[in-house]
């Protein structure tokens, strides 16, 4: 029995939540998601409440009404409140430098490093050494961090790379003579 399923997704007032068949569109102050659940999973809302309904003697509809729930759960947050993710660049001449829909990164390559930000997301540079990636759809958010992480992942022995600002690098210690 899932039990992430069985938790009600309380819909704020500033959300807008539409069905249509078996595609979910959510409409907030963030921007617009949408969503096409699986047919084994059944939404019904009432009174500003999302209930996930599904045939309780069918596993493969039990794990798709968790997932169900947890995705519409994660779009009603992401267009009201929106997702970010932090990422710390350590290392020597580490930079990185956002312009538009271009991020630049210099780290240690010999040339540098432009990665091109997805429609959705945004990303701001406060500092040199720090990257925040801001959107709706926590997806996207954590892929885009993940492939700006994918250029230079932190190594064990220094440390040096890009790190999420929460990730803990377990350190190695030198070769002994």
């Amino acid at each position: 029995m899932s039990r992430i399923a069985k938790a009600p997704v309380t819909i704020p007032s500033d959300v807008e939540i539409r069905l249509d068949g078996n595609v979910m569109i959510v409409k907030g102050v963030k921007g617009e998601l949408s969503h096409v659940l699986n047919s084994a999973v059944d939404i019904d809302i009432t009174d500003n409440v999302i209930h996930v309904q599904w045939d309780k003697d069918n596993k493969k509809a039990t794990a798709q009404a968790g997932t169900a729930r947890a995705i519409l759960s994660n779009m009603v947050t992401g267009v009201s409140a929106g997702f970010e993710k932090k990422l710390t660049l350590i290392g020597v001449g580490y930079r990185a430098a956002a312009k538009e829909n271009i991020l630049s990164l210099s780290l240690g390559f010999s040339h540098p490093v432009d990665f091109e930000v997805p429609v959705g997301i945004t990303v701001e540079t406060p500092t040199q050494t720090e990257i925040i990636v801001r959107g709706s759809d926590k997806q996207l958010v954590g892929e885009v961090s993940a492939k700006i992480r994918a250029y230079r992942p932190p190594e064990p022995y220094k440390g040096k790379g890009v790190r999420y600002s929460d990730e803990h690098v377990v350190r190695k210690e030198a070769k002994k003579k």
